[in-house]
């Protein structure tokens, strides 16, 4: 119990700089990630399948007033993939671009389905062991937690460059970034 606590001390303080504030290269990191994998995810669901939305209340004539929508892209199923969003981190590492030396989490795993031809040279990562992971796992469930509602509205209302929205103007995590406009 006590290394426990330890190591969740010592992932704490390596997430926050000395003077308390984020790191953000960490945190723009975690929130490109997140809309990474959800943009994954939502493009494995079968466009024909959908849910029915609404408030299931009989109206006066016997009839119900129900709305079905797209399952990908709907609430419930976004919440759903919210809460495992943060586990694909450990599939991250540091890479660094050797042209500019701008330093940024990105996949290097392939997905299960995925080609490898996509991925870049593993030359250019940096792998810390799982310090460096557990700090983007804080920094991913952090993201998802302060916003929630907002990557649902994002990702319900299928915005494009959802990445810019989230991670630039919503958040700010990436706003005075290196490779704000990039993406993962």
């Amino acid at each position: 119990m006590a290394s426990w606590i330890i190591q969740m001390t010592v992932m704490m303080l390596s997430v926050f700089s000395s003077q308390g504030k984020r790191d953000k290269e960490l945190y723009c990191s975690a929130c490109k990630a997140v809309v990474d994998e959800l943009n994954y995810s939502v493009s494995q669901v079968d466009p024909k399948k959908t849910i029915n939305v609404g408030g299931f209340r009989l109206n006066p004539d016997g009839t119900m007033k129900d709305k079905k929508v797209p399952l990908a892209r709907s609430e419930t199923h976004l919440s759903e993939l919210l809460e495992g969003v943060c586990e694909s981190m450990g599939d991250y590492a540091v890479h660094v671009d050797p042209d500019t030396q701008v330093k940024q989490f990105l996949r290097f795993a392939p997905r299960s389905s995925g080609a490898t031809g996509d991925f870049p040279d593993f030359k250019n990562f940096q792998f810390d062991g799982p310090e460096a992971s557990n700090a983007l796992k804080f920094a991913c469930e952090s993201v998802v937690e302060e916003l929630e509602d907002e990557i649902i509205s994002l990702f319900s209302q299928d915005v494009e460059h959802v990445h810019q929205e989230l991670c630039n103007r919503v958040s700010g995590y990436c706003k005075d970034s290196h490779h704000s406009n990039e993406e993962l």
